[in-house]
């Protein structure tokens, strides 16, 4: 399997099957398991101390001997004690199990996030992001519920279904019959139930994935939703899927109830009564034995009603563990090749016969695309909407991969390269600018993260953010909104493009980037950026006249065909197709 990223290499889990896949992580924490464990067993045994000394009670009452008030304040005392203990055990067997099950929930969402990190694009645009969180979050922590209390009461459990095994043999040989027809009957009826309550709970954590995928892409788009006056249809369609979310819960809760392990515990009570009272009638054991027999016998009462939750709670946490695998299964098509060349970037690009098209939309983007950029020089990309000229920048640090051909950077096909290597000697600005709900200098610093605060606010001068961003209360500590809501276009641009300034990258592609920044603003912007592509390669996608004459180079594109390059002297005297872009973009530029 491959991945464009991976973290945590010192652990791998096992993701053949969900139960691997948990299991690994259980063995990462082989202290928490073995105190939990030995909790759960001293819970058991102390609890089995205590039927066992009521029935020597009555046995010391039975007798009327001289001794017998010593007899039974000794069983008061030992069973005083013995419970004391008990809860002394079972303080760390709860603590272990909490531990157990946090960390459990960390390594997993760690492991989770690494991986989502580490896949493609492609994987991305396929998923809806609020479908992801489900799994990064709510997923995630039912496999915390199912280790506490789930998987903790089901242990716990189990060793209370093996002491009245143990003391039903004991007290008298034949009385171990009612406590192993319980057991094999309990079996039994565990396994079914379980089976049943596995794809129920699968399709509940796919019905709340759904939900949140809706809610997610609702607020969103909110923005559009209110434009449009739609609150009432998108209010119905939301109450719609959350009914289904409703129905899976009912479905589910439908199976819970039709548990029949409380029929067994009773029908265990009754046989046990009968069968001890019986061979008490015989002389075969005294009236204590009865007592202490039945009193075994109702700790089964403690897995039987335990194991609703406990059982019910580990068929959503492997169902959980299922679908998060599902998305760490998921291969992407790219991979870090941290082994490739690493080595400084100069600045050519080649692009050779390219053909690419999406794989969500399966529609071809680009059709034997070839040119050539060569280092320090600045290229303008030029064509219609749709064209392919935004599709042609991802292709240059692979944030997509090419389907035929290739793309060059420094005559090394780009596959070649360590992607880490590659991206980190690229910077591009986007139209559609995307700010971290952090402070100002946090975002600018985000691709070097160890720059000083002077290095931060050379940068920002240089991409004219300086002033705006001293008018603010906290300066370069202001905290933007998530997105970066709380600043207009023009400033989240300039934030971007200082981000830019000051990874001094080799190879600087502009997408669009100042196209929300005012004419005065974009003049200072154009002198910064003209400084700035001394001595490097610049890509620039614009509509803006002035950086199309000031580009070395330009690559016309219509409908993702390269249909003219040249210069722009050149262009409007041998290309119609540039000639009726420039005469477009010169309109809009007049009006």
């Amino acid at each position: 399997m491959t991945a464009e990223f991976t973290a945590r290499t010192s652990f791998t889990s096992d993701r053949r099957t969900p139960l691997r896949f948990i299991l690994s992580h259980v063995r990462r924490h082989p202290i928490f398991a073995v105190t939990m464990m030995l909790g759960a067993f001293s819970n058991a045994g102390l609890a089995a101390t205590v039927p066992y000394f009521i029935g020597q009670a009555f046995s010391a009452l039975q007798g009327r001997e001289a001794n017998t008030l010593a007899v039974v304040g000794n069983m008061a005392v030992a069973i005083i004690l013995s419970q004391l203990l008990r809860a002394l055990l079972q303080v760390v067997r709860n603590f272990s199990a909490e531990v157990f099950a946090q960390r459990i929930e960390r390594d997993v969402r760690d492991e989770l996030y690494a991986s989502l990190l580490g896949k493609s694009m492609t994987f991305h645009d396929s998923v809806p992001v609020g479908e992801i969180m489900a799994r990064v979050t709510n997923d995630v922590r039912e496999m915390n519920l199912m280790m506490n209390p789930g998987v903790n009461l089901i242990v716990g459990s189990g060793f209370f279904l093996v002491t009245p095994l143990i003391a039903g043999f004991l007290l008298h040989p034949l009385l171990v019959i009612v406590p192993i027809l319980f057991l094999v009957a309990y079996v039994f009826v565990q396994a079914e139930y379980v089976r049943r309550l596995t794809p129920f709970g699968l399709h509940q954590r796919e019905a709340f994935g759904h939900l949140n995928a809706q809610a997610a892409e609702a607020i969103d788009g909110l923005q559009v939703v209110k434009g449009a006056a739609q609150e009432g249809r998108e209010k119905a369609s939301f109450a719609q899927t959350a009914d289904d979310v409703r129905q899976a819960v009912e479905r589910y809760g439908v199976q819970e109830a039709r548990y029949l392990a409380v029929l067994l515990l009773g029908l265990a009570l009754g046989g046990a009564l009968t069968l001890s009272t019986a061979l008490y009638r015989a002389g075969e054991i005294p009236l204590g034995s009865v007592i202490a027999f039945v009193g075994q016998i109702a700790l089964f009462g403690f897995p039987v009603f335990t194991s609703i939750q406990s059982f019910s709670q580990a068929a959503l946490g492997y169902a959980s563990a299922r679908r998060i695998l599902q998305l760490m299964n998921t291969e992407t098509d790219l991979d870090q090749n941290a082994a490739g060349y690493s080595g400084t970037l100069h600045g050519e690009v080649t692009f050779e016969h390219v053909d690419f098209g999406y794989s969500t939309s399966g529609k071809q983007v680009l059709y034997d695309v070839s040119f050539t950029i060569k280092p320090g020089q600045t290229v303008a990309i030029v064509g219609q909407t749709g064209s392919g000229k935004t599709t042609v920048t991802k292709l240059i640090n692979r944030i997509y991969d090419v389907d035929a051909g290739h793309v060059l950077v420094d005559g090394r096909d780009v596959r070649e390269w360590s992607l880490a290597a590659l991206r980190s000697q690229i910077s591009i600005i986007e139209q559609d600018i995307f700010l971290f709900s952090r402070s100002i200098a946090d975002n600018i610093a985000f691709g070097v993260p160890e720059a000083t605060r002077e290095e931060v606010e050379a940068a920002a001068r240089k991409a004219q953010a300086h002033d705006f961003i001293m008018s603010f209360e906290k300066g370069y500590d202001t905290v933007v909104g998530q997105r970066g809501v709380t600043l207009s276009g023009g400033q989240r641009q300039r934030i971007a493009i200082a981000r830019a300034f000051l990874t001094n990258p080799p190879i600087l592609i502009l997408d669009d980037s100042t196209s929300a920044i005012d004419s005065a603003t974009e003049d200072k912007i154009q002198q910064a950026i003209y400084a700035a592509s001394e001595g490097r390669t610049m890509v620039l996608i614009t509509h803006r006249l002035s950086q199309i004459r000031w580009a070395d180079h330009i690559v016309v594109l219509r409908k993702g065909r390269l249909v003219a390059q040249g210069a722009h002297d050149d262009l409007l005297n041998t290309s119609e197709s540039y000639r009726r872009i420039f005469a477009r973009y010169e309109g809009v530029a007049s009006r």
